[in-house]
């Protein structure tokens, strides 16, 4: 019987969100990975020519599931790529600040593209959630072109 229990803690159950951040309707939820990283600023000046800012560049992390065992990672586009090469890339269709406002917001992302035939081939929804840091620093930047890596942890949903 201690099996078959721990085969049903092992399956991801989707999280309470916002309504806003609900995959459309039929989609089921397929895998959960847990991100470890940065999100990844760049000074840059305003197009006011007003002064620098700091402007999101790309997201930096590895993924792995609750045990542990490594998923994939995160990077630019966003893409999420998984250990057998597959990849989706999303594009955000809804965000809700969270309960913490000094972590970057959750999100609901539509997949914008998919490449392979693995894990994240068949992935249409992503949803990112119980965020924690990765926000731009509070103070201003001086210098364009200078770049700082903050670190960030989240749990991804993907659904097919």
């Amino acid at each position: 019987m201690l099996p078959i229990l721990a085969a049903c803690a092992s399956k991801p159950v989707p999280p309470q969100v916002p309504a806003a951040l609900q995959p459309p309707a039929g989609q089921v939820l397929q895998l959960e990975a847990l991100a470890q990283g940065w999100q990844i600023y760049e000074c840059q000046a305003k197009a006011d020519g007003s002064g620098t800012a700091w402007v999101f560049k790309a997201p930096e992390a590895t993924l792995a599931d609750r045990a542990g065992r490594p998923l994939g990672k995160h990077y630019a586009g966003p893409t999420w790529e998984g250990l057998d090469g597959s990849t989706v890339v999303g594009e955000v269709k809804a965000r809700d600040p969270g309960p913490d406002a000094k972590a970057i917001p959750w999100l609901l992302l539509a997949a914008k593209s998919n490449g392979g035939s693995g894990v994240f081939s068949t992935t249409k929804s992503i949803q990112r959630v119980t965020t924690v840091g990765g926000v731009a620093p509070a103070e201003a930047c001086t210098a364009a072109g200078q770049v700082v890596r903050v670190t960030y942890t989240a749990t991804y949903y993907f659904y097919r």
